[in-house]
C-alpha cells in the first residue's frame, strides 16, 4: 500500500520518540505510534442542515458532485430514522469529520440516542463515517449490512476506498479509520424502534452485488442507497443495469413507497421512476443492438436517440463524461447475457 500523509506523519512521530526513550521502554513505542496516528486529523466539516422528510425520517443532503478538497468528501446523503426507542442512521458519509458534523446536527434535532447504523453498500462515501458514530455512541454500536458488504469493507476494498478518499480530498479525511459492519442481515430483516419499523430489501445485484434498501414502513419512505439517484447516473462499474431495473420494479410493487430517499440528490416520489426509465432506455437498446449484431459504436448512437435517454441528457449531472462509459458497460452486460 502506498504510504499516506497520515502514515508518514505517524511514522515521523514514532521515530522522534524512539531516540528519547530508554531501551527498556521500547515496548511502549507501538502504543505511542498509535496515539500519534490518531492525533493527525483533517479539518472539521461545516454544518449541513438536518431536515425532516417524514414523521420519523430526518436527513442531511450532501451537495452534488464528487469528492474534492473543497467539499471534503461531503457527497452522500445521511438518513436518520427516529423512533421511540432511539435512532438508526442509514449510511454515515465519507469520513470521521462528516460523522462528527452529523452527530452535532442529530443531537440538536433530537434527544433520542443513536442505537445502530445501516450501511447500504460498500462504496466508501456511504460507510467511512462509521468510525465517528462509534466514537460518539460507543464501540459496541450495531452496524447492520449484507454479509457481502461487510466482507468487501473488511478486505482490500475498504483500504482502497480509505486511501482514495484521502487522495481525492487532499488529506481532508485524515484520521478516518476503517470500521466494518458487525451485524449481518438478509432480505426481510426488520428493526423495530417502537413506533416505526425498518424493513430491509435485497433483490440481487443492482448498483453493486450487495445493495440493501431500507424501507421505513410507517412513513412510506424507501432509503434506496445508490440503486437510484436524483438526476445522476450511478457508478455502475460493480453493478447491473438489468438487476437495477428489476430491483426498482420489485421495490415499487412490494413496498409501494411514497418517497424515495437516494444516496445522492434530493428525495421525492419520482426518483425511482426517473432512474428506471433512463436505465431501461440504455439496457433495452443495448440488448437489441447485441441481438442485431450492431457494434458498440452503433449501439451508442442508438441509445442516444432513444427518447427515454435523450430526454434526460440536459438534466443529468456529468452527462457528457459518463454516458459513453455506461453504454459500454450495458453493452458488455448484454453480451454476457447471451451466454
Amino acid at each position: 500500500m502506498t504510504p499516506t500523509r497520515r502514515t508518514l506523519l505517524a511514522g515521523g512521530a514514532f521515530a522522534g520518540l524512539a531516540v528519547t526513550l530508554r531501551p527498556g521502554l521500547v515496548a511502549g513505542l507501538a502504543e505511542a505510534a498509535t496515539e500519534a496516528a490518531n492525533f493527525v486529523k483533517g479539518p472539521p466539516v461545516k454544518d449541513h442542515p438536518i431536515v425532516a422528510l417524514s414523521p420519523h425520517v430526518l436527513y442531511i443532503q450532501a451537495p452534488s458532485g464528487t469528492p474534492t478538497p473543497e467539499n471534503q468528501g461531503m457527497m452522500a446523503n445521511l438518513a436518520f430514522v427516529v423512533g421511540n426507542k432511539g435512532v438508526v442512521v442509514v449510511d454515515t458519509g465519507s469520513s470521521v469529520q462528516i460523522a462528527e458534523m452529523a452527530v452535532r446536527q442529530l443531537k440538536a434535532a433530537t434527544s433520542k440516542p443513536l442505537v445502530g447504523i445501516v450501511n447500504t453498500h460498500y462504496h466508501g462515501d456511504h460507510w467511512l463515517g462509521n468510525d465517528g458514530f462509534l466514537q460518539a455512541y460507543g464501540a459496541d454500536l450495531p452496524i447492520w449490512a449484507l454479509a457481502g458488504t461487510r466482507e468487501q469493507i473488511a478486505g482490500s476494498t475498504g483500504t482502497v476506498w480509505l486511501d482514495s478518499m484521502l487522495k481525492w480530498t487532499n488529506g481532508a479525511t485524515l484520521g478516518t479509520r476503517i470500521v466494518p459492519p458487525n451485524r449481518d442481515v438478509e432480505h426481510g430483516f426488520e428493526l423495530s424502534l417502537g413506533d416505526v419499523t425498518l424493513r430491509m430489501h435485497h433483490y440481487g445485484p443492482a448498483h453493486t452485488p450487495h445493495d440493501l434498501c431500507v424501507e421505513v414502513v410507517e412513513d412510506g419512505v424507501m432509503c434506496i442507497g445508490d440503486v437510484a439517484m436524483y438526476r445522476r447516473i450511478a457508478n455502475m462499474d460493480d453493478g447491473s443495469f438489468k438487476g437495477s431495473i428489476e430491483t426498482l420494479d420489485k421495490l415499487a410493487a412490494v413496498a409501494k413507497p411514497k418517497t424515495w430517499l437516494p444516496g445522492h440528490g434530493r428525495p421525492g416520489p419520482d426518483v425511482a421512476t426517473w432512474q428506471r426509465e433512463l436505465f431501461a432506455g440504455i439496457w433495452e437498446t443495448c440488448l437489441k443492438a447485441v441481438d442485431d449484431g450492431t457494434p458498440l459504436e452503433g449501439a451508442l448512437a442508438l441509445v442516444l436517440k432513444d427518447p427515454r435517454v435523450a430526454s434526460r441528457a440536459a438534466e443529468t449531472e456529468g452527462w457528457e463524461r459518463t454516458i459513453g462509459k455506461y453504454v459500454s458497460l450495458a453493452y458488455l452486460e448484454a453480451e454476457q447475457a447471451k451466454f
